[in-house]
């Protein structure tokens, strides 16, 4: 198998970086940066996502798995003094099709401009923003007029992602093998004048969401960790992707259940 390394650039990370590509050597496994076949994030989350949306044209063909050298590392699951360990149950296995794969559903976004359409993946969350004054947005389910917004912005966020930004908003946490994508609000008007739900809303997969912003607005809109201005947009199509997941190896069992409770709680809570 090929692999590559997506590393924070941290001390820690560097040395375990180096101490990996001399331990892959030693294996004969080569390292390929345009197409491997596994690729290891060392540093935190926020390293997964800038592995995540660095192949994120490839991820049929390819598994990511993580190191976590901060204090939180949700998507990984080891810790740096087990890179020796995590490094030969790598090494044990000589084709991508002997891995052990989870699958993890992701968002899917279609941002339609007047020059056209361009498709987003996110593998935590999509928002959107308004700049310098609130966020006005008509929302959309199905088709169906859901509600008049108006707001600081809109969170959409996948299982995986809705113990991220979706948790502080107030949303649900929603195991990763439900396809489903949760829509919560972020700071929402509500008075007698304008209502909104106030409540997060979870869709199954072939549910979509629609957002049509005020004409013109100047927004904010991300994806996971990257950022981008537009004052184009006139709407914005949310829903679980149809086409595409993204693949973590698990040489050994994390269940979700127990992320959640040393992500937040600790094992230490009597």
């Amino acid at each position: 198998m090929k692999y590559n390394v997506i590393e924070r650039g941290d001390e820690i990370s560097k040395q375990l970086t180096d101490r990996f590509h001399v331990l892959a050597a030693q294996q004969g496994m080569p390292r390929d940066e345009e197409n491997p076949d596994i690729v290891l994030s060392i540093g935190g989350d926020g390293t997964m996502l800038q592995a995540f949306h660095k192949y994120v044209q490839q991820l049929d063909t390819i598994a990511f798995v993580g190191i976590h050298t901060g204090h939180l590392g949700f998507f990984a699951d080891w810790k740096p003094d087990e890179l020796d360990n995590l490094a030969a149950l790598m090494f044990s296995v000589t084709t991508p099709e002997e891995l052990r794969i989870v699958q993890y559903p992701l968002v899917e976004i279609e941002i339609t401009t007047g020059t056209g359409v361009e498709t987003h993946l996110a593998l935590n969350e999509f928002t959107l923003r308004g700049i310098e004054v609130s966020l006005v947005a008509q929302l959309h389910i199905n088709d169906e007029m859901f509600e008049m917004f108006r707001g600081d912005g809109i969170c959409i966020s996948s299982p995986a992602g809705s113990t991220a930004y979706n948790k502080s908003l107030g949303g649900a946490m929603v195991h990763p093998s439900l396809e489903a994508i949760q829509v919560a609000e972020i700071a929402s008007i509500n008075n007698r004048v304008y209502r909104t739900l106030g409540s997060p809303v979870i869709l199954p997969k072939h549910h979509h969401c629609d957002i049509y912003p005020k004409a013109h607005q100047n927004m904010l809109l991300s994806l996971d960790h990257l950022y981008m201005q537009r004052s184009d947009v006139v709407s914005i199509r949310c829903r679980v992707a149809s086409n595409a997941k993204v693949k973590f190896a698990r040489f050994r069992p994390f269940p979700f259940w127990n992320r959640v409770r040393e992500a937040f709680i600790g094992y230490d809570v009597k």
